[in-house]
């Protein structure tokens, strides 16, 4: 399948296997040490699967040489990652715009439900690239990093209590997810998109280990909220993946105890440092984490192409 761009567009065509190697050596992430760990657990989590889920790898010929490449990598539930091309001199920057038309093809023949990609400032696509072919912005994100002996102070001790999470109904962990972002500043846009569901399996497909360190946040003999935290022991650092109470209990002091606790265990296991990701416009967050002596260390825009799909529901 060749893809129909202008005639002074270069060839774009599905990678074929032998080439598949050279083609993922073309993608940007395989040039960024930031990156390189993601796009090679996401490289290995395909090893086993058949040719045909490779189809949303495309590729760039010119006399005969592959000189570009896209991916569309296929995630659960019908949505995807985008995984974009390495920077290409600016004479050969037809070859990006050829190979985003075939993926945003690629995108709504498959009618995918979410194909999201996170834009930093080194990014080797521009924003207004991403806008012309059809992407939105869906959040920026801060990503902060902190000390995990650092405590917060507190007026007076909160007993909170921390419960696993897998000891919840698939149901329950639903709705408690559901009630904590209820009125929530992070990624409305993203939320307006995904059903709880979705979003709970998001974070599910990160790390199949990170369960481990999932809680259900008790206060009083009520839940309260939850935490999530995820060990990245290639980088040597946790990450803070979610931290939120439910309505009710928000504006009580809980919020820095919980923080307390989620840098408490992370010392524990002998983890010096802790990452997280908070909404731009998320500000009682984000002056909470800097209280916390939290640092941005980067910020990324999160970009989607959204399908036309239904939202997956709550279950009744």
């Amino acid at each position: 399948m060749t893809s129909s761009d202008p005639s002074n567009s270069p060839e774009v065509v599905l990678c074929p296997p032998a080439r598949r190697r050279e083609a993922l050596l073309q993608l940007a992430a395989a040039h960024d040490p930031e990156q390189q760990a993601a796009l090679s657990a996401a490289v290995k989590a395909m090893y086993n699967q058949p040719d045909v889920q490779w189809d949303g790898l495309w590729i760039t010929i010119e006399a005969g040489q592959l000189v570009s490449a896209i991916w569309v990598q296929p995630l659960p539930m019908n949505m995807a990652q985008l995984w974009l091309p390495k920077p290409l001199p600016s004479e050969q920057g037809v070859h990006t715009s050829a190979l985003l038309r075939a993926a945003n093809a690629w995108v709504e023949a498959h009618n995918i439900r979410l194909c999201h990609l996170e834009l930093s400032s080194q990014a080797p696509v521009s924003e207004a690239l991403l806008r012309e072919h059809g992407m939105q912005r869906l959040a920026c994100l801060d990503h902060l990093t902190g000390s995990s002996r650092y405590r917060l102070a507190m007026n007076e001790a909160l007993p909170l209590s921390l419960q696993p999470l897998c000891e919840f109904s698939w149901a329950e962990q639903l709705n408690l997810l559901a009630a904590v972002g209820q009125g929530s500043l992070d990624s409305r846009p993203l939320r307006d998109v995904l059903s709880v569901e979705e979003l709970l399996n998001g974070f599910y497909q990160q790390d199949p280990q990170a369960p481990q360190h999932w809680y259900a946040v008790g206060y009083h003999e009520a839940v309260v909220g939850v935490l999530l935290l995820a060990p990245r022991p290639a980088l040597g650092r946790w990450e803070l993946m979610l931290m939120g109470l439910t309505p009710n209990w928000r504006g009580k002091g809980l919020g820095r105890s919980l923080l307390n606790k989620g840098l408490a265990l992370a010392q524990q296991a002998g983890v010096q440092e802790v990452t997280l990701a908070v909404d731009d416009i998320n500000l009682p967050a984000k002056r909470l984490y800097q209280q916390a002596g939290f640092i941005r260390y980067a910020q990324q825009r999160l970009f989607a192409w959204k399908g036309s799909g239904e939202r997956r529901s709550l279950p009744n």
